[in-house]
């Protein structure tokens, strides 16, 4: 599975933004996908999952309320929007796919996972 994100970009405080996150290969409607993002100086941090089916989504307290995650088997594509942004969440933003056996919410890379390159998200105040 290859992962392409997109749709970072700059955007005022208040303001929203849709990532997208384009996978290659069939076997994508079987990983979990997970949203992670990474501020300078800080340690990458978990944002939103959502399993195969799309029947189950979990969200990180910072972002619970803001952001829904969503994904398209057909299109092989998660998305994650996200509302009300503040300057914290500014980072820059990884899509990753993991088998459903694994802990979705881990922040570090597992074995079988796929990760894509990321899409920066920057929030003025």
């Amino acid at each position: 599975v290859q992962l392409q994100a997109s749709g970072g970009g700059l955007v005022q405080a208040g303001g929203s933004l849709r990532l997208s996150c384009a996978a290659s290969g069939r076997a994508f409607r079987t990983y979990n996908m997970a949203w992670f993002r990474q501020a300078p100086g800080k340690e990458r941090e978990f944002v939103a999952g959502i399993i195969w089916s799309g029947g189950i989504t979990y969200y990180a307290d910072s972002v619970k309320g803001r952001s829904t995650i969503s994904r398209d088997n057909a299109k092989n594509a998660v998305y994650l929007e996200m509302n009300s942004l503040k300057p914290e969440d500014t980072a820059v933003y990884y899509c990753a796919a993991r088998s459903p056996s694994d802990q979705i919410m881990a922040v570090s890379p597992l074995a079988g996972d796929y990760w894509g390159k990321g899409t920066q998200v920057t929030v003025s105040s």
